[in-house]
């Protein structure tokens, strides 16, 4: 959530960072019922002065035998006069309230303004394999495997789900404790397993709510969610908590699945597991000092990227443009790993600083070096997704007759298993 004492003092600034996310129409309603909010509270203020000072009059009235009738009545007219000047006034605080939970982070300076057709490319790694037969996706390398169905889980589920079965259940299992081994004991997070499903105030909390619902699944009869990305339950672990200097930085990671409706995306990487319903994904999550916040964004992508390092897979970095920027987000990398059924990078990984923009939804502060209660800066990135990371494996692994070789540093994951290949 923005804060409103930034937007009052320099409402045309905040007005331009917002034009470059393509959204404007939002402040100006703000800044109306802002000083509609100045004017009610200028009149509610000035109405209880004139009863107290009133209430104060009639008991020295009543003091020198003199009738306070009239005085009383004009007391008791004004005070009904208070209670509906106060609930016009929770009324606008409440739409007040509605427009800054719907209005996205300002992007940081350093972010290139303009579409997705903007972002900028800042590195890559690897060098996506050449080679000497038709490559085949991994919507097709699966089920030739054995090791996905996409038919029985649309028979269990509908579409966008995937059974894996055999060493494709084993892969993804393997890929999830491999993932969390490199993160734990190499790059210093704390291993958390969390509920799946959160309250309503966690969502709003990081940002999912109100603005994102229909992306949600939400539990019938209940103020709970399915959560979309640990990153939901990992920085609401802290809500409402004023933190101690020597808690930061905090380093969280977890596994979890994640559940998304995908509203809106209709035609969108329908095939295979690129887009799902349901997926796992390893999350990284970081809750840190606001001066430390870009240093650790840096260093938080290069331990995504690790990962992609480890397993041989190509891939290249992204600063996202504002107009390609999530709802909660300040500044964002996006890793892209090479696919060659696309013939081009596919996201497997966003790292993102939300800045205070979540904290201050959350309510997660520290008290800084001259104790003052100050709100963190929240981080978090896919450390990264699974499912993308299975395709990217069979795809950029597969030989000529149809077999896929495991990663070396996989193995020891899969029970000393090199090769995937059909077994009929």
């Amino acid at each position: 959530m923005l804060d409103a004492k930034i937007i009052r003092a320099n409402p045309n600034r905040i007005k331009q960072e917002l034009k470059k996310r393509n959204l404007t129409a939002a402040l100006d309603e703000f800044l109306l019922l802002d000083e509609k909010r100045r004017s009610l509270l200028s009149k509610v203020e000035e109405m209880k002065s004139f009863r107290n000072a009133s209430s104060q009059e009639v008991g020295r009235m009543k003091k020198a035998g003199k009738d306070p009738t009239d005085l009383m009545e004009r007391v008791r007219t004004i005070g009904q006069d208070i209670k509906a000047f106060d609930e016009q006034l929770k009324l606008v605080e409440n739409e007040i309230e509605k427009i800054l939970l719907n209005l996205p982070n300002i992007p940081h300076e350093s972010v290139p303004v303009g579409d997705e057709e903007s972002n900028v490319e800042i590195r890559r790694w690897g060098k996506p394999r050449n080679f000497d037969f038709e490559p085949l996706a991994h919507w097709d390398l699966g089920p030739n495997l054995d090791i996905m169905d996409f038919e029985r889980a649309a028979k269990l589920s509908g579409a966008r789900f995937t059974v894996y079965k055999g060493l494709g259940a084993r892969l993804e299992r393997g890929i999830i404790n491999f993932f969390l081994d490199i993160h734990t004991t190499e790059h210093g997070y704390k291993e958390v397993l969390p509920p799946f499903m959160v309250t309503a105030d966690c969502m709003i909390g990081t940002g999912q709510l109100p603005k994102f619902a229909e992306d949600m699944f939400k539990i019938d009869g209940r103020e709970m969610y399915l959560i979309p990305t640990a990153e939901v339950p990992l920085t609401n672990l802290h809500r409402q908590e004023n933190l101690d200097l020597n808690d930061l930085p905090l380093y969280l990671t977890a596994y979890t699945p994640c559940f998304r409706a995908e509203a809106g995306s209709h035609g969108r990487d329908t095939r295979g597991v690129i887009r799902q319903h349901q997926f796992n994904k390893v999350e990284l999550v970081k809750i840190v000092e606001p001066h430390f916040s870009y240093d650790e964004l840096e260093k938080l992508t290069i331990d995504a990227e690790k990962v992609l390092q480890l397993l041989g897979l190509p891939y290249r970095v992204v600063v996202l443009s504002t107009g390609d920027l999530g709802f909660s987000a300040a500044k964002t990398y996006d890793i892209e790993v090479w696919m060659p059924s696309y013939n081009n990078y596919k996201e497997i990984s966003s790292c993102s600083n939300c800045e205070d923009f979540q904290a201050r939804r959350a309510n997660i502060r520290y008290r800084n070096v001259q104790g003052k209660l100050q709100y963190v800066h929240t981080l978090n990135g896919s450390g990264v997704a699974v499912g993308r990371t299975v395709a990217a494996i069979l795809e950029n692994y597969q030989q000529k007759d149809g077999s896929v070789i495991i990663p070396a540093v996989l193995r020891p994951y899969m029970a000393g298993v090199e090769i995937i290949e059909n077994s009929s």
